[in-house]
C-alpha cells in the first residue's frame, strides 16, 4: 500500500510550544501513518517514536526525517512531552498505558484504541486531566483518513487544538458531542474500508459470472470503485445526484438498481452491518 512521502514542507507555522516533543507509542499501520504525515507537516524533529519493532526502512527514513526512536518509555521520562500519542493495540492498552502515566499529567493523551474508554484510560494514566479519544481509518496510511474525536471537558482550547492539528495530519477531523458516539464511527468510518474492499470483491465476482475474464473482471471492479471514490472526492454533488446522473430511465444501471433499491434492499444490508459493528463497539468498550 503506498504511504506518504516523508518529504517535510519547506515552511510550517508551528503551534504553541513547539520546542515540547510529540510522542507516539505504538509505530504500527496506524501510528506510523500519524508519524509520517506529521513529518510531512513538518514536525519530525519533535517526534519520539516509541515501538521495539519498527521495521529497519522505517527507522531509517523516521530518522532521517530528525525524529527520534526508542524501545524504553524511560527516554520519555524528562522530556515533558505536550502530546501523547497512544496507538497500541486495544488489547495492549491496559499494561502499556500505566507505564506512561507521569508522562500524561502534563500532555494532551490522544488514544486511537478502537473500543477504550476514557474512564478506563484515566483509571490506567492515573487520572490525567487532558484525554481526546480518536477514530481514524485505513486511508489514513496515505492521507486521505477521516477521524473523529472526542475531548474531555478538561481538555484546555489549546490541548484541543493540538490534538486537531496533529490528527489532521492524515486526514480530515470531526468532533463528536459525546463519546458514545465513538462507537458509530467506529462502524462507518472505521469499518467502512473493508465494505468497500467487499464490493470490490461481489463486483468481481459477478462479472466473471456474467462470463468476463477473471483478471479483466477484478481490473474493471477496481478502477470503477476508485474512479467513483475521486468523483466524491472532487465534486461537491450529492452522492444521491450523481447516482441519479448515471441512470437513464429504462437503462441498464436503471434495471441494476430496481435489484439493489426495492424494499431498500441494499440499505438495509448495511444498516443491519453497522448496527452489528456498533453494537460490538460498546460489548468491546465493557470488557477494557
Amino acid at each position: 500500500m503506498p504511504r506518504q512521502r516523508l518529504t517535510p514542507k519547506t515552511a510550517v507555522k508551528q503551534p504553541a510550544g513547539a520546542k515540547r516533543p510529540i510522542v507516539i507509542v505504538g509505530v504500527g499501520h496506524m501510528g506510523g501513518a500519524i508519524a509520517r504525515g506529521l513529518i510531512v507537516a513538518g514536525h519530525g524533529s519533535r517526534l519520539i517514536l516509541i515501538d521495539p519493532k519498527v521495521k529497519p526502512a522505517d527507522a531509517r527514513a523516521f530518522r532521517a526525517a530528525g525524529a527520534k526512536l526508542d524501545h524504553d518509555p524511560q527516554v520519555i521520562a524528562d522530556e515533558n512531552p505536550e502530546a501523547l500519542i497512544l496507538a497500541v493495540k486495544p488489547q495492549l492498552m491496559p499494561y502499556v498505558a500505566p507505564t506512561y502515566a507521569i508522562a500524561a499529567k502534563k500532555a494532551v493523551v490522544i488514544s486511537i484504541a478502537a473500543g477504550t474508554s476514557i474512564e478506563s484510560l484515566g483509571l490506567w494514566l492515573d487520572k490525567p486531566r487532558a484525554i481526546v479519544r480518536a477514530m481514524p481509518n485505513l486511508p489514513a496510511s496515505i492521507g486521505k483518513g477521516i477521524s473523529a474525536a472526542f475531548a474531555t471537558p478538561t481538555t484546555t482550547a489549546s490541548q484541543r487544538k493540538l490534538a486537531h492539528t496533529l490528527l489532521c495530519a492524515v486526514g480530515e477531523l470531526v468532533w463528536l458531542d459525546g463519546e458514545e458516539m465513538l462507537n458509530a464511527v467506529t462502524a462507518v468510518s472505521g469499518s467502512g474500508p473493508a465494505y468497500v474492499f467487499l464490493l470490490v470483491e461481489a463486483l468481481a465476482a459477478a462479472a466473471e459470472r456474467q462470463g468476463l475474464n477473471p483478471d479483466i473482471a477484478k481490473r474493471l471492479a477496481r478502477k470503477t470503485i476508485e474512479g467513483a471514490g475521486a468523483m466524491l472526492a472532487v465534486t461537491p454533488t450529492d452522492p444521491a445526484d450523481l447516482r441519479k446522473s448515471v441512470t437513464s430511465p429504462g437503462g441498464t444501471t436503471e434495471a441494476a438498481l430496481n435489484v439493489l433499491m426495492t424494499d431498500k434492499r441494499f440499505e438495509t444490508l448495511l444498516i443491519e452491518a453497522v448496527s452489528a459493528a456498533t453494537a460490538r463497539g460498546f460489548e468491546l468498550a465493557k470488557t477494557r
